[in-house]
């Protein structure tokens, strides 16, 4: 595919250009993460590695692990670390995430570093995990043409429950999920976190304007936290003029740099 060579506040990216491209969601779940500090984190489903660079630039101390398992992005990936300057720090792992819950002590997976990616190895050892999932079922909606997008907005290699149920196995014992899914699916996606001893803490709406209902929700979950949740004030994208409102502005503009 044709590449584009794109920009985010201190990011530069590679793109394909007529494949899954990032989105404000992106942003909006980066912004989402208020961590004080984080150690070790994984982005799972990272295509070309835009949310996992910016968290690595937002956490100096941080390693980054990239889970990709489409190699035209895991390729993307690569190269995106190397541009930004993160070879030290980020790590791209190639993939399907459902086996990195696999539990034998030898099974090891294909990395772009040196550090030790075996299942034993990544158990119970992250802070934070980030996820933009597919959250259309397969039967929902225009499935694209380009295998990129399809992957990434069907659940066509991962299921809600298995995506969580990785998380889970991957955090520490209060480590935290961040996500980014669609409300239509925020009933279901509350009650596997539960059945999974993910505990639901931090809600955040998404809308289009302050006119419409929200496009997308940002939740937290914490692995064995207790029940208790905060539903913060929504976050609105436009202006009823259609600029961004300030907000947004400087979620674009903001330097990432602690």
């Amino acid at each position: 595919m044709d590449h584009t060579l794109d920009g985010i506040r201190d990011i530069k990216l590679y793109q394909n250009r007529k494949g899954y491209r990032f989105s404000v969601d992106a942003l909006l779940l980066e912004s989402f993460v208020n961590l004080t500090r984080a150690e070790r984190i994984a982005d799972l489903g990272a295509g070309s590695g835009i949310i996992g660079l910016l968290l690595a630039k937002k956490y100096h101390a941080a390693t980054v692990a990239l889970v990709e398992l489409q190699e035209s992005l895991v390729r993307l990936a690569e190269r995106n670390i190397v541009l930004n300057k993160l070879e030290e720090r980020v790590r791209v792992i190639r993939t399907d995430i459902k086996t990195l819950s696999f539990s034998s002590e030898v099974h090891k997976f294909t990395s772009s570093g040196t550090e030790d990616f075996s299942a034993s190895a990544l158990l119970h050892s992250f802070d934070l995990i980030v996820s933009n999932p597919p959250f259309r079922r397969i039967k929902t909606g225009l499935i694209s043409a380009i295998d990129e997008k399809a992957i990434a907005r069907h659940e066509i290699k991962i299921h809600l429950a298995d995506l969580i149920s990785v998380a889970h196995y991957l955090l520490k014992s209060k480590g935290r999920l961040c996500l980014i899914y669609h409300p239509s699916r925020l009933v279901e996606l509350l009650d596997t976190l539960r059945k999974k001893h993910m505990e639901p803490k931090r809600l955040r709406f998404v809308h289009s304007n302050s006119q419409t209902e929200a496009k997308m929700v940002l939740v937290e979950a914490v692995k064995e936290g207790r029940a208790e949740i905060k539903i913060e004030k929504p976050i609105y994208i436009y202006k009823d003029d259609m600029s961004y409102t300030d907000e947004m502005k400087k979620l674009y503009e903001r330097p990432v740099i602690q």
